[in-house]
């Protein structure tokens, strides 16, 4: 399935991409809900190496992961 991006998540890859931070020091402080709106949650898992989130839409929840470097793309 093709999830169109809200404007929220775009928030969200601003505040990561604010924090500056290395892979390695995501990884460090992994948290799997550091991010939040009303619809997205999720943050950094070091075992995927990449920032993974929920979404709700119409009362369904998927999951999705982007790595730090699809993120940074975003600027």
């Amino acid at each position: 399935m093709i999830l169109k991006f809200e404007e929220e998540f775009y928030e969200i890859c601003k505040e990561i991409i604010a924090e500056n931070k290395s892979i390695e020091e995501w990884a460090e402080i992994e948290s799997d809900d550091q991010f939040q709106s009303a619809i997205y949650e999720g943050g950094f898992d070091a075992t995927e190496m990449a920032f993974c989130f929920s979404v709700y839409i119409e009362k369904q929840e998927y999951w999705f992961q982007l790595p730090l470097t699809q993120i940074l793309q975003l600027k």
